[in-house]
């Protein structure tokens, strides 16, 4: 299988492509949801480029911390990347991690909101339905790749994985489960839950609510698929992105309770917009009717 096209001498990678994709139709999902918002939907694509920017950072240095079991055996650690950094930034050559993809992205988003003076946990709210259509999407460049697939299986929907992009100790194997499309499947179902809740509990959502159960369902999906993914990146003997998922998601139920847990108001949501100018002073004015002194209330200075 091609995993890309010549144009000249430049060699365009379906990857790239993909990944592109998935990051378009993200944003174009968020000004929908901006929209029904009734936010201003050019704010969406005056933060993709930083956004896009924060996440291939976030995703590369991901990669750099926690490269696979099967570039380590080739001498590509973490320790090399730091010793060779023109590598360490050719992403032409591979290695993004989708956790750094996203804590890099919502960096670049809050730093944004501050710049602009929004609200950053509204925004991460509108964020979170594109965020998981775009990971939907962009899973299916690792199909180009080879790349991102389960353990060998006999089913029906079991992918041939050519030999060369097979993992050491799985050469005798041809198919395997499509773990890619496993996530990619997990994550179009998170964002028809997202959307859904979204419009079915607005009245009771607080700001940032659907961006924690984005950090729940991505997550727990995530979690369970890294038992048949091969080629996990270790650190001290633990499944690295498994363990992190977990935790996250762990957190993020636990914040989510804590912000709607008995008692709670509506207002006890930590959001983090810019606080309201105080109320201005009322003006009153006073006239002579006849005998009788009457004082005359003409409301807010600011409607007059």
């Amino acid at each position: 299988m091609p995993a890309g096209f010549n144009i000249g001498p430049l060699f365009i990678y379906y990857y790239g492509i993909i990944l592109m994709l998935g990051a378009l139709a993200g944003a174009w999902l968020a000004s929908v949801e901006a929209r029904r918002k009734g936010q201003n939907t050019d704010l969406v694509w005056d933060a993709f480029f930083w956004v896009l920017i924060g996440g291939i950072l976030g995703a590369r240095i991901w990669h750099i911390l926690t490269p696979p079991p099967s570039m380590v055996e080739r001498g590509i650690t973490t320790l090399y990347y730091l010793t060779h950094p023109l590598d360490a930034m050719n992403i032409r050559n591979g290695g993004l991690g989708i956790p750094g993809a996203v804590i890099g992205g919502v960096i670049a988003l809050v730093w944004f909101c501050r710049r602009k003076k929004l609200n950053p946990l509204m925004w991460l709210d509108i964020a979170a339905p594109g965020l998981a259509l775009g990971q939907a999407i962009g899973r299916w460049g690792n199909f180009f790749n080879q790349e991102v697939y389960g353990r060998p299986t006999t089913l029906p929907w079991g992918i041939f994985i050519e030999p060369a992009y097979r993992y050491p100790g799985f050469e005798q194997f041809d198919t395997y489960h499509p773990l890619f499309l496993y996530e990619s499947l997990w994550s179009l179902g998170l964002v028809g839950l997202l959307l859904w809740i979204g419009r079915r509990y607005d009245k009771i959502l607080k700001n940032g609510d659907i961006f924690l159960i984005y950090l729940i369902g991505y997550p727990l999906g995530r979690f369970l698929l890294e038992f048949i993914r091969l080629d996990s990146a270790r650190i001290a003997g633990f499944n690295a992105n498994q363990t992190f998922m977990l935790v996250i998601a762990l957190i993020a139920s636990g914040f989510l309770f804590w912000r709607h847990r008995p008692g709670s108001s509506n207002t006890d949501s930590m959001d983090m917009s810019v606080e309201p100018l105080p109320e201005a002073p009322k003006a009153v004015l006073a006239s002579e009717v006849g005998e009788n002194d009457q004082q005359i209330d003409v409301g807010d200075t600011g409607e007059l």
